[in-house]
């Protein structure tokens, strides 16, 4: 592509950046390309390739180029009734990024920090959601969110050829944030996985800052404040875990 073009993507980039409070971190983290690539791209000192936009739009759920015709989406159109049939309209209040925490499995005591962001997709039709500042990035998720209106709850959904990884959330408090719990698979015996569940929050993030991801120790400044969201999962009925 040529230059002009080049510094259009990365003008759309660097927007959609700051009107999402996004980090690059965490955008190379969903689009799956190296900090040091997006970094050179957006900076012109290397030219984007198409493999590289196609994931940015992928990633953004934006159109970036310019032979690509840039429609708006219809926000009255509904998800498929598999998720719920929810209209983009509908469910704008859930939209956003998230201060995700889950009890470490390996380590206990230990609490796992990532972000998560919540975003209408238009060529899925739904709500997605992907994760990022993982300490373990190769295992981010990335799924559906369903929002059926017999139970209230909201789940996020991973699918990968059959193999599921479930979140089950309450509706939103009155400061945004969501609890519920998470279902997964955890290493057991050597190499053996095995079914795991436990608390899981999603606190809205309204400022950027990596002190806020990785693995919170009980010597960490923000332990107490972690433990006590993840203790309201349980002692505030948004889940129980019966014995």
């Amino acid at each position: 592509m040529d230059d002009a073009e080049a510094e259009m993507i990365a003008r759309r980039v660097r927007e959609e950046l700051a009107r999402r409070r996004l980090s690059r971190q965490a955008l190379a983290d969903m689009a799956r390309v190296s900090i040091s690539t997006l970094e050179k791209a957006l900076s012109g000192r290397r030219a984007f390739t198409l493999a590289t936009v196609i994931r940015l739009e992928q990633a953004l759920g934006v159109p970036l180029q310019k032979t690509q015709a840039v429609t708006s989406p219809d926000p009255l159109a509904a998800s498929p009734e598999s998720l719920g049939a929810y209209s983009q309209n509908a469910v704008r209040w859930l939209e956003g990024r998230y201060l995700t925490l889950r009890p470490s499995f390996g380590t206990p005591g230990d609490i796992y920090a990532y972000a998560t962001l919540i975003q209408w997709d238009a060529e899925q039709g739904c709500l997605i959601f992907s994760e990022s500042e993982r300490m373990d990035s190769s295992f981010s998720q990335t799924g559906k969110v369903s929002l059926p209106h017999l139970s209230g709850h909201i789940y996020l959904v991973t699918n990968v050829e059959g193999q599921y990884r479930l979140a089950v959330l309450g509706r939103p408090t009155i400061q945004g944030a969501l609890y519920g719990l998470l279902t997964t698979l955890m290493i057991g015996h050597g190499s053996q996985l095995i079914p795991a569940a436990a608390p899981f929050v999603l606190l809205r993030l309204k400022t950027e800052t990596d002190n806020l991801f990785g693995r919170i120790r009980p010597d960490h400044p923000d332990y107490a404040r972690y433990r006590a969201e993840l203790d309201r999962v349980t002692t505030e009925g948004f889940a129980c875990f019966p014995r």
